[in-house]
C-alpha cells in the first residue's frame, strides 16, 4: 500500500513539468514579438535584471521594473543617474530609417549605431564631386530636407549633433584644388553640411563638426568600392555620454 501511494504521488507531480514547458515556450514567443527599437535601454535592463532571478529562490533586492518601496534609497534601476540621463534613440532609429528607406535600399546612406550614438551616413560621392566641398544641392536637397527634420523632431529634443567628415586614402593634389591634404577637404565638407543644415533651422549650437581624412575608414582603401564606402559625411545624433 505505500509503494502505491508512492507511486501515485510521483504521477500526480508530472504536470508540473509540462507546466513548466508551455511557460517557457509563451515566454520565448512573446520576446520574439517584442520590438527592441522602441525599448528604453534603462527598462530593458531592469527587465532583464528582475527576471533573471526567477527561480533561483531569494531575490538580491534592488533591481525591479517598477519603484517599489527602495525607491527612495535610489536602489532601483531606473533611479541610477546614469539611467536616468540616458534616453533610448530607439525611436529616432525607428524615424530615420523610415525617413530614409530608399536612400538605405539604394546604398546612397546608411543607419547604424554605436556607442557615440545614432549615425547617419552619406555616401560623400553624392553629395559632392571630386575633390570638392560644394554640395550638389540638387541631387540631395531631398535628403538634406529630411535630414533637417528629423534633427528638429521631438524624438532627438535636446540632443547635441556631431557632422564627422571622412575621405579615401588616395591624397588630394592641392595644384587642382584648394585643399592641401584630405584633413581640410574632410573638414570642409562638414561644415559645407552644417551650413545647409542651420540654414534650413537646425540650430547651429546643437551641433560639433570634425574632419578625420583617411584615418577611419569602414572598409578597404585597397578596392574602388571600399574607397567608396570611406567617402562619407556622418551626421551623428549623440547619444547622453558622449556629448
Amino acid at each position: 500500500m505505500a509503494r502505491k501511494k508512492k507511486e501515485d504521488e510521483g504521477v500526480k507531480g508530472d504536470w508540473i513539468v509540462t507546466y513548466s514547458d508551455m511557460v517557457t515556450l509563451l515566454l520565448c514567443f512573446f520576446v520574439a514579438l517584442f520590438d527592441t527599437t522602441e525599448a528604453d535601454p534603462a527598462e530593458m535592463a531592469a527587465f532583464i535584471s528582475a527576471i533573471s532571478n526567477i527561480g533561483m529562490g531569494a531575490s538580491t533586492g534592488g533591481n525591479t521594473i517598477t519603484s517599489g518601496k527602495s525607491a527612495e534609497l535610489g536602489n532601483t534601476i531606473m533611479s541610477l543617474p546614469s539611467m536616468d540621463k540616458g534616453r533610448s534613440l530607439g525611436a529616432a532609429l525607428q524615424k530615420a530609417v523610415s525617413l530614409f528607406n530608399p536612400e538605405v535600399k539604394t546604398k546612397t546612406m546608411k543607419i547604424t549605431q554605436d556607442e557615440r550614438g545614432l549615425i547617419i551616413s552619406f555616401a560623400s560621392d553624392a553629395f559632392f564631386n571630386s575633390a570638392s566641398a560644394i554640395i550638389n544641392i540638387e541631387n540631395t536637397r531631398a535628403m538634406l530636407l529630411r535630414l533637417g527634420s528629423l534633427l528638429n523632431s521631438e524624438e532627438v529634443r535636446g540632443r547635441k549633433f556631431r557632422i564627422e567628415g571622412h575621405t579615401d586614402s588616395i591624397p588630394v593634389d592641392p595644384r587642382e584644388g584648394l585643399w592641401e591634404s584630405n584633413w581640410e577637404l574632410s573638414t570642409a565638407r562638414s561644415i559645407a553640411v552644417l551650413h545647409y543644415l542651420t540654414d534650413i533651422g537646425v540650430e547651429e549650437k546643437r551641433f560639433q563638426v570634425a574632419g578625420f581624412a583617411d584615418t577611419m575608414p569602414v572598409s578597404t582603401n585597397e578596392t574602388a568600392e571600399g574607397r567608396a564606402y570611406n567617402r562619407r559625411v556622418d551626421v551623428i545624433i549623440l547619444d547622453e555620454g558622449h556629448l
